[in-house]
């Protein structure tokens, strides 16, 4: 799987922003409204209440099929919700009909929790993209990843009022094994991606629709960005993707579980 560079890209541009970004000593992004450090103490997470479909077990291993078959792409959509972006991606989801996965940041869930009730109550999936964003998430220890996952898991699901998040998605892909299981025995299915639209280093609308299209043959699932600053060529990228894709005759869905 593509590692993903969004995070690291993010450092200079997120300064200064409502939610507060500081770079690590690592060069991973972190938001740090409720966010600790990774070389300092880690509080000790506790568990969410179980889910309802917690014994129906859970994959560990990292998703990328769709449940929509050969013609299925999966559109995930990381790092909001943002008032600004997130409506404006929204509306086009719903004039083109089409469902995505949104990988949520938990402080960003925690602070606009209107938008997360909107994306459910538009037929949308979550995910849990962590408390930082930290992409060196795979170096540190077990009850750090423990504290960002299932803090933000806990802080989305009181986001959204009850409804929990369905996949876990490692910044930067920084997945481990620990963090694979824990995701897993939370209801949550660890969810990578097969193409990186890159529309977080803002190359320009063509650039992304292309990268999509030359490498949408890599595999069904999308990765798209509705936070992290000014993300005008993804909607407009969007804007031409789905209905183009519709006409190839593909079908929106959500990653297998």
């Amino acid at each position: 799987m593509a590692q993903h560079g969004g995070g690291r890209g993010w450092n200079s541009k997120m300064v200064g922003a409502a939610l507060g970004v500081t770079l690590l000593a690592t060069g991973a992004s972190v938001w740090t409204a409720q966010a600790g450090s990774v070389a300092g103490p880690q509080p000790k997470a506790s568990a969410p209440a179980a889910r309802p479909d917690a014994a129906k077990p859970v994959s560990v291993t990292i998703a990328h099929a769709s449940d929509k078959g050969a013609r299925g792409i999966n559109l995930t959509i990381d790092d909001g919700p943002d008032p600004t972006w997130t409506p404006q991606v929204l509306d086009i989801l719903r004039q083109y009909k089409v469902k995505a996965t949104f990988c949520m940041v938990g402080p960003q869930a925690q602070a606009h929790p209107d938008l997360v009730k909107r994306i459910v109550a538009e037929g949308h999936r979550l995910c849990d993209h962590t408390v930082s964003h930290n992409t060196a998430m795979d170096k540190a220890s077990e009850s750090y990843q423990s504290q960002q996952i299932l803090d933000a898991e806990r802080m989305i699901t009181k986001a959204s009022g009850g409804v929990r998040p369905m996949y876990y998605r490692a910044p930067g892909g920084a997945f481990t094994p620990y963090s694979r299981k824990l995701a897993a025995s939370h209801g949550m299915r660890p969810l990578g991606w097969n193409v990186d639209t890159k529309d977080f280093e803002r190359p320009g609308t063509d650039a992304i629709v292309a990268t999509v299209e030359q490498e949408l043959s890599n595999g069904p699932t999308l990765l798209f960005h509705d936070a992290g600053g000014d993300r005008t060529q993804t909607v407009e990228a969007l804007r031409r993707l789905l209905p183009e894709l519709k006409k190839q005759g593909h079908v929106f869905g959500f990653p297998v579980r």
